[in-house]
């Protein structure tokens, strides 16, 4: 296991752990798309530099708070296909979730998995009560994803660039399906 990296979810076609250095390459290939970042942050592709310290960032939150981004593996072919976890953004108190997967991964129902394994894990061993998501309005795809995973929209607010910005919850009390 040590070669794989912690494991925190162990679901049908996926396995999530913790980030590794050898993760740089496909955190590049996911988080480098410069139009799958369209809808991550402030738009803006990442670089090398910026998924090295990701990975630091991460080790240093699961030191801390016991969870963060984790890399999403294909069973069979132990192919890093995305990213998921749980974060907080500019230090904000509730724990937020998020996503990014790759291209050839796209529509193959691995973001809902995901997202559906990761709340089980924050609201069963992590011991969260409530996380929460976050997703553009035009950004139908992450929509989806978030509903199916049984996510609640809860309000929407202007962002500073004056797109809609939706807001989703999960309570571990209203959480009834199993990753």
């Amino acid at each position: 296991m040590s070669q794989m990296g912690r494991v925190i979810f162990n679901a049908k076609r996926l396995v999530g752990r913790h980030l590794l250095a050898s993760d740089v390459p496909a955190l590049l290939e996911v988080y480098g798309d410069a139009d799958a970042m369209r809808w991550v942050g402030d738009g803006q592709p990442l670089t090398r530099e910026d998924c090295k310290r990701w990975i630091e960032v991460s080790a240093g939150n699961y030191r801390s708070r016991g969870y963060g981004m984790s890399a999403i593996i294909e069973h069979g072919s132990n192919r890093v296909v995305g990213f998921c976890g749980l974060v907080h953004p500019d230090n904000q108190p509730e724990a937020e979730l998020k996503y990014a997967f790759g291209r050839s991964s796209w529509g193959r129902g691995y973001a809902t998995e995901a997202a559906r394994a990761m709340l089980a894990y924050a609201h069963g061993p992590v011991g969260l009560s409530r996380v929460v998501a976050t997703v553009y309005a035009e950004n139908l795809p992450s929509r989806r994803v978030l509903l199916k995973a049984g996510l609640q929209h809860t309000s929407s607010l202007p962002a500073e660039d004056g797109r809609v910005v939706l807001y989703f919850v999960s309570e571990a009390a209203t959480r009834r399906d199993k990753p």
